[in-house]
């Protein structure tokens, strides 16, 4: 009878172990610890300083850009000009810690995570709402095949030149997945100064938004790439061959960028077909009639795919970007024109108080980071970036002039590489990767910082005399002084409201303008036919009458306030006597 007894334990032991096996259970999502007490509050302190410093130099670099509007320094571009006053705040902060003055090491350095989830969602949500000027669309292929081929080339390039250079004992060696995550990060391009430019010298336009549109989707091509990389650092490669990698790295890639580009579209036909069924007294809802609900709406929804995508270990800066790039071309055109304005501003104003930022947090970074300065390693990393960015402009431009009507001169292929600036994205990525030991990390951020202001300084500084050099700008451009040239993108903005983006066009209009046009082809022409008009409404004559009414009625209300000035009218003293 034991012996039987210990035969059925064995058995349902060995049947429990099995079971186990097979059902493994989901472990738990840990809770994050919860500061209380002192650490709270100390917590709370370190915060509140690293606010109050960051306001702080943001509100000095507003000073600076209004100093260069008002004394007509329009020959300097305004990234240049924040980069070089960080520059200085960053030597004149660390003399003062050398005197022991004071101590602001924790507030001036760059924290990446509020850089993702605070500065870059509204400087990329608003560079894809604003694609909606110049014709994007018209050039989407041949901007796909530049931000995405383009740039896995060029990071492939950059990222096996400093593997194979660090085999051979030439540079400091860093092993395949981080020489690839250094490759991904430092391929995303910034050409503000570039832009700034190109409106001032009135270049081609489809130069224009080839460079402009390329460098919007590559940002979120390299946070991708980057990621990638990351995942293959954090899971073990050891057992796994090359090409399991690759195809692995491969899937990941697809994966994070076309399911983060469906969930950025489908949030953003969301909008447009809730702001579609907003119009008319016959719906149950209509936020247009009060457009401080109808804009806080848009709010909602122009940073709710930021947070669902990472929620679910997507791209957020994916998501946020098509979400943008989508409500700009069906949501923006069913809102009310008040709402219409304040979208614009407002997205406008945020995104240049977020690049400001990150651009004097860059130049405070040469004091304040811990650097590691390999000669070498900076070297060749200038001449991969260079080498990088060529094979991805010049053989891929030959390659569209076979189905392009708008040929890629060569002129414009030199521009186009020579435009390839580096800016904050490639900064914080840097900061944000997990690379042991310390010194690979120090190594790979200052490097990174260092390609960042060489492309800023020199080659965007020598982008306008390059420019007249090889006489690529307009001819009426050509004929002005050089001192009617404006590089401010902030006065152009406060001073313009894009009316080609307010919609007023009837149901008439819109056939006679789209519909029966001949040249349209491709993506244009069905979006034309079947997209637009099942998620935008056109305007009739009635909707038109009634949004210049409550225009009018703002703008009357406002001008009545203005000549009350602040003793208010007569009606409110007699009610105050």
């Amino acid at each position: 009878a034991n012996a039987s007894h210990e035969v059925i334990n064995v058995t349902l032991h060995t049947t429990l172990a099995a079971t186990t096996k097979l059902v493994v259970p989901t472990p738990a999502k840990p809770i994050l610890p919860v500061q209380t007490g002192v650490q709270a509050q100390q917590e709370e302190q370190s915060s509140g300083m690293t606010i109050f410093f960051s306001l702080l130099v943001l509100a000095i670099c507003i000073i600076l850009v209004h100093l260069l509007i008002k004394y007509r320094l329009h020959f300097l571009p305004e990234s240049v000009a924040v980069v070089s006053l960080g520059i200085l705040m960053g030597a004149f902060i660390k003399i003062i810690e050398a005197q022991k003055l004071a101590n602001w090491k924790e507030e001036e350095m760059f924290r990446p995570n509020m850089f993702f989830l605070l500065l870059l969602p509204p400087i990329i949500f608003e560079s894809g709402y604003s694609l909606h000027k110049g014709n994007f669309f018209q050039n989407i292929g041949s901007i796909t095949l530049f931000s995405v081929f383009g740039t896995a080339i060029s990071a492939f390039i950059v990222g096996g030149g400093i593997y194979f250079l660090g085999q051979a004992d030439v540079i400091y060696k860093l092993n395949m997945t981080d020489s690839f995550a250094f490759g991904s990060l430092i391929s995303a391009v910034d050409p503000v100064a570039t832009i700034a430019i190109f409106n001032a010298l009135n270049v081609d336009p489809v130069l224009n938004m080839l460079v402009f549109g390329e460098s919007i989707l590559n940002d979120a091509v390299s946070i991708v790439l980057t990621n990638t990389a990351e995942g293959l650092t954090r899971e073990n490669m050891s057992d796994v061959s090359g090409w399991q990698t690759f195809l692995q790295a491969l899937g990941y890639f697809l994966k994070m960028f076309f399911g983060s580009a469906a969930l950025g579209t489908l949030t953003g036909l969301i909008s447009a077909l809730i702001s579609f069924f907003n119009f008319g007294d016959t719906h149950h809802i209509d936020l247009r009639k009060t457009p401080s609900l109808e804009f806080g709406m848009m709010i909602i929804f122009a940073y709710l795919p930021y947070g669902l995508a990472e929620g679910i270990s997507l791209s957020g800066i994916m998501a946020i970007l098509f979400s943008g790039i989508v409500m700009s071309h069906y949501t923006h055109h069913n809102l009310s024109p008040v709402t219409q304005i304040l979208m614009q501003q407002t997205l406008r104003t945020v995104a240049f108080m977020c690049e400001t930022c990150v651009f004097a947090f860059l130049g405070l970074s040469i004091f304040s980071f811990p650097h590691k300065f390999e000669m070498s390693f900076v070297i060749w990393c200038i001449v991969l970036v260079l080498f990088g960015r060529a094979v991805n402009i010049f053989p891929l431009s030959y390659l569209l002039n076979f189905f392009r009507d708008h040929k890629i001169t060569p002129k414009m292929m030199f521009i186009m590489w020579f435009s390839g600036l580096r800016g904050a994205i490639p900064y914080a990525l840097s900061l944000h990767l997990g690379l042991e030991p310390i010194e690979k990390r120090q190594l790979i951020g200052t490097t990174t910082i260092i390609i960042v202001l060489f492309t800023i300084l020199l080659l965007g500084g020598g982008t306008m005399p390059l420019i007249r050099l090889i006489d690529i700008e307009d001819s009426k451009a050509r004929k002005r002084n050089k001192k009617d040239i404006n590089l401010s993108k902030t006065e152009k903005m406060g001073n313009t409201i894009e009316s080609e983006h307010l919609s007023e066009l009837t149901e008439e209009e819109y056939e006679a303008q789209y519909i029966k046009r001949q040249d349209l082809k491709g993506f244009m022409w069905f979006d034309a036919k079947y997209l637009n008009p099942f998620f935008t409404r056109r305007l009739t004559q009635e909707d038109l009458h009634h949004g210049r009414i409550q225009m009018k009625t703002l703008t009357n209300k406002w001008y009545e306030e203005v000549r009350q000035g602040p003793s208010g009218s007569e009606d409110d003293e007699q009610e105050l006597l």
